[in-house]
């Protein structure tokens, strides 16, 4: 279990309020972002059923540094391809939290440019 800091309570809050709006169905799935430090991570999922679709990170992988923008971007890319592989045009966007900045506003946009819908 992690261990709850105050900037981490308020972040859960925020994804709570994220998630009261954001939710994944069959045909448009929720593609949910989690950085960390060292390391970022995507995976697309439909709460309908509770499975996870297509799921890519920075670990799978095996970038160098994955806490940079760069390998956000090449995560976002990955995971684009993997859902239009398995016929996933457009999903909506669960930011986990997390201000529309930097890391996960660039993941967002190579998912974007890949072809995936949001």
């Amino acid at each position: 279990m992690l261990k709850k800091t105050k900037k981490n309570e308020l972040r859960l809050r925020r994804h709570q309020r994220v998630r009261n709006t954001v939710s994944g169905t069959p045909d448009c799935p929720r593609l949910n972002v989690f950085r960390s430090n060292a390391n970022i991570y995507a995976q697309v999922i439909d709460d309908t059923t509770g499975k996870t679709l297509v799921s890519s990170s920075s670990l799978v992988l095996k970038l160098e540094n994955g806490g940079n923008i760069e390998a956000a971007k090449a995560v976002g890319k990955d995971v684009a391809e993997k859902c239009l592989a398995a016929n996933i045009e457009s999903v909506c966007f669960d930011r986990g939290g997390y201000v529309y900045h930097g890391r996960v506003q660039a993941l967002a946009d190579a998912a974007r440019e890949a072809g995936l819908k949001f």
